[in-house]
This record gives C-alpha cells, structure tokens and sequence, in this order.
C-alpha cells in the first residue's frame, strides 16, 4: 500500500468511528484524489472549523466550484452539520472526510464519476 491508500485507510476510520458513517469506498478514494497533493500537508489536510475563512474557502472552491452548488445560506448549514457529525472536539478534521460527508448530503457522487 502507498502513502495515499493509507490515508484513505485513515479517512474511512475517521468516517466510522467519528462520523457513524459506513464510506463508499470508491467514492472515498474518488474525493480523495480530487484534494490533490494537499493531502500530503499537513496544515491543507485538514478543516481549521473555527476559522470563518477556512469554512468560506470550503464553501467557495468545493460546494459552489467542484460540486456546482449555488450560493444559498443551506452550504453554510450543509458545512455546520458535516463538523458537527465529525464532532466538535475532534481537532484535526480532515478535509477528505468533510468533503466526503458534504457530497453524500448533497447527493452530488455523480460529480467523482
């Protein structure tokens, strides 16, 4: 296994035990790769979730850029719910998972086909 299939190891654990979800996993692998090689740093890997422009940037280049979503006041909703499911006070969220979480909510997994 590679660097990018244990993280992918990692971010399914991350979406059972933290999240209660049981992950696509070729979808997983799809978002995953979709990141790019920020995956591989360690600041870019992860959802500074307290941080408003983190969260803005989230909305911006994912939810309205690579999923095609509008700008409405349900992507910041949207993105409240997947850190909430993630869990507050768990401190490094990582982006993959987010983004995981954000295209099962919206139903966009025909983007990563």
């Amino acid at each position: 296994m590679g660097k990018r299939d244990d993280l992918i190891a990692k971010y399914a654990a991350d979406l059972k035990e933290k999240c209660g979800v049981t992950p696509d996993m070729d979808l997983l692998t799809k978002v995953t790769i979709g990141c790019g090689p920020a995956i591989y740093n360690a600041d870019a890997s992860t959802v500074a979730a307290s941080q408003p422009a983190e969260l803005e940037t989230v909305k911006t280049n994912f939810l309205m850029k690579k999923l095609g979503l509008a700008d409405s006041p349900e992507l910041d909703a949207a993105i409240a719910k997947a850190i909430e499911t993630y869990g507050s006070s768990e401190r490094n969220k990582y982006r993959v998972v987010i983004y995981y979480l954000l295209v099962t909510h919206f139903g966009k997994e025909s983007v990563y086909s």
